[in-house]
């Protein structure tokens, strides 16, 4: 049942995401403006490059807050299982976030957290 079910589900999903993409092609009409492949700026047009650098720092902080994020989302599992698991459980959330804080504690030693 295991390999069967992946199959169907496979051809399941070509056959969806094929089917809507041949919908919007027959009942779309598109039309070719070289206006709509410009980048949008609030009708202004554009005076530069739209391909610019940006300074590595907010590249940084986005990648913490995800991290962190992502960290925090595994919280809701402990907290729906603490009272089965009991003190191991206690144990075990302490430890993880003790290795949160200590990726917090280095982020912001490093400067990781400083806006411009």
């Amino acid at each position: 049942m295991g390999s069967v079910s992946l199959i169907i589900l496979t051809i399941a999903a070509i056959v969806f995401s094929a089917g809507g993409i041949l919908v919007s092609k027959i009942f779309v009409k598109g039309s070719k403006n070289p206006r709509k492949g410009q980048p949008y700026e609030c009708g202004i047009p554009t005076e530069t490059s739209p391909w610019k650098q940006f300074h590595v720092g907010y590249y940084l902080f986005a990648l913490l807050f995800l991290i962190f994020d992502v960290e925090i989302i595994f919280l809701y599992p402990w907290a729906v299982v603490v009272k089965k698991v009991g003190m191991m459980a206690l144990v075990e959330i302490s430890i993880f976030l003790f290795i949160l804080f200590m990726g917090f504690l280095y982020a912001h030693k490093e400067g990781a957290l400083k806006w411009m």
